[in-house]
């Protein structure tokens, strides 16, 4: 029965953590940083933070079973953040957050050609109501997109689909690779692919460290590389692309009100019934299928302490 919350409630955790991290961007700016350097100092920061938690809870040598799907996942990692930063040079912050956003649809097209099967009902009712509420989420009903180039449109739509890959690459078992083995093999793929592209001069100049964008790296590197990798290692396996990218929804809700919260940016009526109308079509398939779950879960009904489960379920990717 625990698990029917759990691992669906790990990858809300992982979205809502990308969900901040174009707040984070925008106080970096703010501050005189470049998104080329902020987006750098996430990766070589993330990585950093990776490698201490493997060298701290790693007790045997690392694998590399299965490190050619890592560094896909790595690789694609590093090139979501690429090309949606290069959308941003066409495309208002509003429209390239909607254009990501489609990696809802994209990955439940992914999943479903990858198993063969159409998706549920639920699902396709679900994806529906995640569409209508984008737009007003977004606040897209009184901007103007005659003049948006068409290059803009393409690099928006590349991000969504390099985010649906790197959901369904992570997803994909690695054998005998523990979690923390997956994390910093994939932050080191990420952070080379990003320093390829954007600022890797950022680490020896100076700016890195004595100008302070190291604070705003440490944020980035935890909610834009650590966190959310960590948990899609642990939960997409068990939830499946397809309602992972229901899930992940919960990016652009959790982004439009931590923009509100540190950057004093207005939201709508408008908007506030687009963020509701996801958070419903998050929240329907848990709701609709509750029955079907409670009917498995009726074999194994024993008493779990929930303190031992989440403990037990955290030491087993760790250690």
């Amino acid at each position: 029965m625990m698990n029917k919350y759990l691992y669906p409630l790990l990858v809300v955790i992982a979205a809502s953590s990308y969900g901040v991290v174009s707040t984070i961007i925008k106080l970096a700016i703010r501050s005189g940083f470049s998104v080329s350097e902020a987006v750098t100092s996430q990766f070589f920061i993330g990585f950093c933070i990776a490698m201490c938690i493997f060298l701290l809870t790693n007790r045997t040598k690392i694998s590399f079973n299965g490190v050619k799907t890592l560094l896909i996942a790595g690789v694609l990692t590093g090139l979501t953040n690429i090309v949606y930063g290069r959308s941003l040079n066409y495309l208002p912050a509003s429209l390239a957050v909607v254009l990501l956003f489609q990696f809802t649809w994209i990955g439940m097209l992914i999943s479903c050609i990858t198993k063969r099967q159409f998706p549920s009902r639920i699902e396709v009712i679900s994806l529906i109501i995640l569409v209508m509420g984008t737009i007003p989420a977004a606040g897209l009903f009184d901007a103007d997109l005659s003049k948006i180039p068409f290059q803009g449109w393409l690099w928006g739509l590349a991000a969504a689909l390099c985010y649906s890959l790197f959901l369904f690459v992570n997803g994909r078992s690695t054998t005998n690779m523990k979690t923390t083995n997956r994390l910093v093999l994939v932050s080191f793929f990420a952070f080379i692919t990003t320093a390829v592209f954007q600022s890797p001069e950022i680490i020896w100049n100076g700016t890195l460290f004595t100008e302070g964008l190291w604070l705003y790296g440490l944020a980035l590197g935890l909610f834009g590389l650590v966190i959310p990798v960590f948990l899609f290692s642990i939960a997409v396996p068990k939830v499946g692309l397809g309602m992972s990218s229901i899930l992940g929804a919960i990016e652009l809700p959790i982004a439009v009100m931590v923009s509100v919260i540190l950057l004093s940016e207005t939201v709508t009526a408008m908007q506030v019934a687009g963020i509701v109308t996801i958070i419903l079509g998050i929240s329907l398939p848990t709701i609709l299928s509750s029955n079907k779950w409670l009917n498995k879960d009726k074999v194994a009904n024993k008493k779990v302490n929930k303190k031992t489960y989440w403990f037990a379920i955290f030491k087993r990717h760790v250690s």
